[in-house]
């Protein structure tokens, strides 16, 4: 089933994770948005610099550090995901806390990981 995807801190970078991550999501079938820091290119996904409004958003997915991730709290919840998953090096209490009280998983996990296992 196609879960569309928010990739939050993609960068056209072919050695960052956020890079594969697109890449590997698209491989899978999942709808993508690839929001960065600056426009580019990730394959057939462009990298946007713009906060669009989203229609049945499935996942949000961290590629961006916590003190990086207050700026997009609003974003975040506009966008009404089910989960929110938590890339080694993103985990932020404060955001997890509010994902929970607004209905939202958190999840601390590898979107790779999530992805090369079938759990995603």
């Amino acid at each position: 089933m196609a879960k569309k995807t928010i990739v939050l801190g993609a960068s056209e970078n072919p050695a960052r994770y956020s890079f594969l991550a697109v890449n590997r999501l698209r491989a899978n079938g999942h709808p993508v948005v690839a929001i960065g820091n600056k426009k580019g290119q990730i394959g057939d996904t462009s990298i946007i610099t713009e906060h669009p409004a989203e229609e049945d958003t499935d996942t949000v997915t961290l590629y961006l550090n916590p003190q990086l991730q207050q700026q997009y709290y609003d974003y975040i919840f506009s966008l009404k995901p089910k989960r929110i998953i938590f890339n080694p090096g993103t985990e932020n209490e404060e955001l997890e806390a509010l994902a929970k009280e607004k209905g939202i998983e958190p999840v601390e996990a590898c979107t790779l990981v999530l992805l090369s296992t079938g759990q995603y």
